[in-house]
């Protein structure tokens, strides 16, 4: 399947990345890439009552921590692409994070 994953920042174009079929990350990789780069750039969780930190939490304060600076190296952000695809398995996925969203 192939994916399309779309960041916006407030104030800069959004960076839109695609994922082919034949370059898929498993769900494991993906969690595991998703709970490094948490841990890398030194992410906040968003405060929940039940004390978990959902995937797409993850996604967008990851996308929020890294910036549209760290979206422009192109290796990073490709592997961002496929983390997110891999874990939400949607065709097409919008990650906001002025808004903390994430649509389908």
């Amino acid at each position: 399947m192939r994916s399309e994953v779309k960041v916006s920042f407030k104030g800069a174009a959004p960076v839109q990345l695609h994922v082919d079929r034949d370059e898929p990350m498993t769900l494991e990789a993906a969690r595991a890439w998703l709970d490094q780069q948490f841990i890398d750039l030194d992410c906040e969780p968003p405060m929940r009552p039940t004390g978990k930190v959902l995937t797409a939490d993850k996604l967008v304060v990851v996308a929020e921590a890294a910036g549209p600076e760290k979206f422009s190296d192109t290796a990073w952000a490709h592997d961002y692409a496929r983390a997110a695809a891999a874990m939400l398995n949607k065709p097409m996925v919008h990650i906001d994070v002025s808004s903390m969203t994430i649509s389908f």
